[in-house]
């Protein structure tokens, strides 16, 4: 089978494909309404639809589906006596300081929070049993309320998870259902039932969408990329949606673990810009995952790639609010209409139109290979945004460029500093179709002094589908003293656990013997509510790991005794094509080689072909770098050097 990275994103949807002999790429505008027409589009220029193909998608159907409250009409089913859990929240108040905080609207409407008179205690026992006429009755009202799908999370349902399949048998047949026991089968309510609800909420929208797609493409195999980086097939990933939310960033952070295996950069800090929004992430030799994210305010507590998101990419929108100030993003223009240099009738300024009128962007500069840029447009919008600021357009566009750097730059320490790491111990890898432009800037306002530009940066993401392996992260609650468990009965588990994910994948073609798993647990102080997660080998000398793992990251150990909270399991698949960064690109030409004027620095920088490059041979900025998928700017101070893979390395000269 010929196999297909897609990463549909807002305003770009990347395809690479490897026949077995090269690796080829495109890059098409996005269709928001359908993202499989993108798809389609992409697959077609590449001359491989309607082969039997292997594609592994990113998709943001699910992502989009959240951000803007679009998902299906759920009812949500709990214990008696708990309807309110999800309104009632954990009571965060996100202005610290307001002394009235802003009405936040419930996931669920109160009249869509059912209950039932089943009960489950702490220790699993059952305390109460719903009759199958309240059952009964309790189907009935669904089918009055015309939810679409159900999410059901009863408490402590994970302790005795045949309630809820009870449950799940009464609803109707036409319902998607959603059963927390399943889905995340550990402690915290809340938690738990909102991740049920946003899997009810999207997992219809999900089942169609990829539904319609598989239709589209006969005789193939469709498996789609997971929050956690790693693959599922698609007739699994519908009642798995909330696992799919974080779906597209995890393709580029699988590529570029790769990448910095191979040029020996295991620690980097990873910048990827498209269109729309800016994601970006610290390695250090392993795909680093979370079990703290959000997504459009809510907790995310599914097994996911730790990243930090912000509204800065080649789209955001540049405008002045009412106090005269300027802005730049969230909003972006998205792929219709469009920055204004797009062509396409659309008049806001944004990043993009930024770096095209200071020369960034080479005046005949094809967007994917295919879209040319609006010079005259982009100039356009830029002198009003400047009459505004009362500047002139250069001005005005090296505002824009200013501010979104800062923007990367900020949310490049909260990964980093933050956290208690030194910017300047890592290299900085920038991917996506508007990284490159950046990287210099964003790396010497953090003071650091490698960037890495992969070879096939702008499609990055799509590239590292394919190099992804197929996995499941499963859970399960133990809640029990570190004096009070058993050895022997936590290996049963763990083996039990391994059974559930090698059956699952199985389902995908994938022996057991090719299966590799990674033990770890939960562990927290008796009375704490946070946790902290450590490698699994034995109980012997546990205790005393936690205490040290403590003090490391809180600053004080406790005399307490300490509570095992959850086992996790990681099972992982061979990937699909795990050497494939090793593998030289030769990426098709972008814009012609010469020079360009970048009036903000008076001088003119010539633009070299990437394909023209040699391995070993360093050049100085500043210049312009053009590919088909990418433009990398390398600003005056810095080198470059292409290396025998394709990639450029780019080091700080003072």
């Amino acid at each position: 089978m010929i196999l297909v990275g897609v990463d549909t994103g807002g305003t770009f949807t990347d395809l690479v494909v490897w026949d077995g002999e090269r690796l080829r790429h495109d890059k098409v505008l996005s269709t928001p309404g359908d993202p499989s027409q993108a798809i389609i589009e992409g697959l077609d220029r590449l001359g491989v639809r309607g082969l039997r193909l292997q594609l592994i998608h990113g998709t943001t159907v699910g992502t989009n589906a959240v951000l803007e409250g679009k998902g299906v009409r759920v009812a949500y089913v709990t214990s008696k006596g708990f309807a309110d859990v999800l309104t009632l929240a954990r009571q965060n108040r996100r202005e610290v300081y307001a002394l009235e905080q802003a009405i936040e609207q419930p996931p669920v409407p109160p009249g869509l929070c059912l209950e039932v008179g089943t009960r489950i205690d702490a220790q699993g026992e059952l305390l109460e049993r719903a009759s199958d006429e309240a059952l009964e009755a309790l189907a009935a009202r669904v089918e009055e309320l015309g939810a679409e799908s159900v999410a059901v999370n009863l408490l402590f349902s994970f302790l005795c998870p045949d309630e809820e399949q009870r449950i799940a048998q009464a609803l109707p047949e036409r319902c998607f259902v959603s059963c927390s026991s399943e889905l995340l089968p550990e402690l915290r309510e809340y938690e738990r039932g909102i991740a049920t609800w946003l899997n009810a909420s999207v997992g219809p929208l999900m089942a169609r969408y990829l539904d319609r797609l598989c239709r589209f493409l006969p005789g193939s195999r469709l498996s789609v990329m997971q929050s956690a980086g790693t693959t599922i097939a698609a007739d699994q990933a519908a009642g798995q949606s909330v696992r799919l939310l974080l779906s597209g960033p995890a393709g580029g952070i699988a590529a570029a673990r790769l990448v910095g295996k191979v040029t020996g950069h295991e620690k980097v800090m990873t910048l990827d810009m498209g269109g729309t929004s800016t994601d970006v992430s610290l390695l250090d030799g392993a795909i680093p995952l979370t079990n703290r994210s959000q997504i459009a305010g809510w907790p995310l507590t599914i097994s996911s790639v730790d990243i930090h998101t912000i509204g800065a990419g080649g789209g955001s929108i540049a405008r002045v609010d009412e106090g005269g100030m300027l802005l730049v993003g969230p909003e972006s223009a998205g792929a219709s209409p469009g920055p204004a240099c797009y062509g396409q009738g659309g008049t806001s300024v944004t990043v993009t139109d930024a770096n095209l009128t200071l020369g960034r962007l080479p005046p005949d500069t094809l967007l994917g290979g295919y879209l040319p840029l609006d010079h005259d447009a982009s100039r356009s919008a830029l002198l009003e945004l400047g009459k505004e600021l009362n500047c002139s357009a250069q001005e005005a566009a090296a505002g824009v460029l200013r501010l979104a750097n800062e923007h990367m730059a900020r949310a490049l320490r909260v990964m980093s500093v933050e956290r208690g790491h030194d910017p300047r111990e890592y290299s900085l890898m920038c991917f996506g179709g508007a990284g490159g432009l950046h990287a210099c800037a964003v790396a010497e306002l953090l003071a650091m002094r490698t960037v890495i530009m992969p070879a096939l940066a702008g499609v990055l993401s799509a590239q590292g589908m394919l190099a992804s392996r197929p996995g499941r992260d499963l859970s399960r609650a133990v809640l029990r003293t570190l004096d009070a468990c058993n050895e022997g009965a936590l290996k049963q588990a763990f083996q039990e656990l391994e059974a559930e994910a090698a059956q699952a994948l199985a389902a995908e073609g994938i022996a057991f013997a090719d299966l590799s798993h990674t033990h770890r647990i939960e562990l927290r102080y008796l009375g704490q509510s946070d946790s902290l997660t450590l490698s699994w080998t034995d109980l012997d000398g546990l205790e005393e790991t936690f205490h040290k793992a403590h003090e490391q990251t809180s600053g004080h150990r406790l005399d307490r005794q300490v509570e095992l909270v959850n086992l996790r399991l990681l099972s992982r698949g061979p990937a699909p094509l795990s050497e494939l960064l090793e593998t030289p690109s030769g990426s098709p030409a972008g814009p012609k080689a010469g020079e360009v004027h970048l009036p903000d620095l008076n001088l003119k920088a010539p633009v070299l072909q990437r394909t023209s490059l040699q391995p070993g041979t360093p050049f100085t900025g500043p210049c312009i770098i053009v590919d088909k998928a990418a433009t990398t700017w390398v600003a005056p101070g810095w080198t470059a050097e292409p290396d025998q893979w394709g990639n450029l390395i780019l080091h700080r000269q003072n």
